[in-house]
């Protein structure tokens, strides 16, 4: 039997805490959002390049926020001295471009198990809290936080063209 991507339950973000409880909302609805828009569908389905010649999947795109994730979370701010979870020596960017479905299953889990780590990194820290990036220079977790709604925003709505040409599913 071929793995089928599971049912996500999404919470509304908070519409009156205070900032850190609001950016933690947005952040986490949009997680969310992107795995329900690869919620029941299968492996095959998931890997699926729809809108050649574009090199987009809906588990390309799972793979790739698990990069981003880790990036910009640990390795920026938590300065952890740690591997990108996909790497080749054929792409710059096997996330989105070695996407097969025999890894959809171990791809999820990856995902899920950075957010929950990434969640915990970004609780230590107060929103004021600052690094330097070397191209970009001095910028601080709240940065992170509305860089990444953006980032998952942009890719929801990536996904939301990708699931409806798979198999007709539109809306969220």
């Amino acid at each position: 039997m071929s793995w089928t991507a599971p049912d996500v339950t999404r919470t509304d973000e908070s519409k009156s805490g205070d900032e850190r409880t609001t950016l933690d909302g947005f952040l986490g609805w949009y997680r969310a959002t992107l795995l329900r828009k690869c919620a029941g569908l299968s492996a095959d389905q998931l890997a699926l390049r729809a809108v050649p010649p574009s090199n987009l999947s809906l588990l390309g795109l799972v793979r790739h926020m698990t990069e981003v994730e880790r990036s910009w979370f640990r390795r920026r701010l938590a300065g952890q001295d740690i591997a990108r979870v996909y790497v080749s020596e054929t792409t710059d960017d096997p996330a989105l471009d070695e996407v097969g479905p025999e890894t959809a299953q171990a791809d999820f889990a990856a995902f899920a198990a950075e957010v929950e780590a990434c969640r915990a990194v970004a609780a230590r820290y107060d929103l004021d809290v600052t690094f330097v990036h070397p191209r970009a220079g001095e910028m601080s977790l709240r940065w992170i936080y509305v860089h990444m709604i953006e980032e998952y925003a942009r890719h929801c709505g990536h996904a939301d063209l990708l699931r409806e040409r798979i198999d007709g599913t539109v809306g969220q």
